[in-house]
């Protein structure tokens, strides 16, 4: 799509404080900024709160790995999952529900080379994935891909450990505010372009910006990518046809990795 279309507006905190399947397909247009990079989701999914949806990382209640998610609306939920991958949520409704919607997918729309050089940097994607539950849907995450092969434009951002990647989210973005002031503005009439890397954001900021809402007629909805409980809730949404989509993959049983779970069955929310 072109990049020029984007508003650059900031999305109010109210656009969080409601469920997380409601907020989800919302989501989807919409454009995450991190530093130089900007990001226009494709595919997201939304995870509930205490005691409701079994596949979600605050099923059990609040503990130091998922405060973040108990705080107020339109904060970054980073975690790191499968001992190799950190993922990124944003966090609905009011502070103390413990809900968020994880950022599965998107398209690189500023930035592009920033966010190769970091693909680059990263090692290989274990291709498994992993939600606000299980799966990551990533495969070789080498910039040059394996073997050499240069990594499609479409697939930088193409999963949700790729999508933390290539807009630099580590363990300390964990509770970054992504809400900022509505007087806060990108320079420039038209911001975006994959090419062009992103000035004017403050340092370790991140936001959340209007984007171009997607077609409600093109928004699909099916089951969460890897989860093995609550495993035909269709809390997965996605743009109909959009290469940047990752591919859906249902839960394959596997060992633990006790280092990579918390609470819950498996790495969730």
């Amino acid at each position: 799509m072109g990049s020029g279309e984007l508003s650059p507006a900031a999305l109010p905190r109210s656009f969080f404080d409601r469920p997380s399947h409601e907020v989800a397909p919302d989501l989807l247009g919409r454009v995450l900024v991190h530093g130089p990079v900007a990001v226009r989701l494709t595919e997201v999914e939304a995870y509930g709160g205490p005691g409701e949806d079994p596949a979600a990382h605050t099923y059990r209640g609040k503990t130091p790995r998922n405060a973040v998610m108990f705080g107020p609306p339109g904060h970054l939920y980073v975690y790191f999952t499968y001992g190799m991958h950190f993922c990124a949520n944003l966090v609905c409704l009011p502070e103390g529900f413990g809900s968020a919607v994880l950022l599965r997918a998107g398209e690189v729309v500023a930035g592009l080379e920033e966010a190769r050089v970091r693909r680059s940097a990263t090692g290989n994607g274990t291709g498994k994935g992993t939600g606000n539950g299980p799966g990551t849907g990533n495969g070789p995450g080498n910039g040059t891909g394996a073997r050499g092969r240069t990594i499609p434009d479409r697939d930088l951002a193409r999963g949700p450990a790729r999508l933390a990647v290539v807009l630099g989210l580590l363990r300390e973005h964990n509770g970054l505010d992504a809400i900022v002031d509505p007087s806060w503005a990108l320079p420039g009439d038209a911001p975006f372009a994959a090419g062009r890397r992103l000035t004017g954001v403050p340092h370790g900021a991140a936001a959340v910006l209007e984007g171009l809402p997607a077609d409600p007629a093109s928004i699909r909805s099916g089951p969460r990518t890897g989860i093995s409980t609550a495993k035909d809730t269709p809390w997965r949404f996605w743009i109909d046809g959009d290469p940047t989509v990752s591919p859906y993959r249902p839960h394959v049983p596997r060992r633990r990795n006790a280092a990579a779970t918390s609470v819950g069955e498996a790495p969730s929310s």
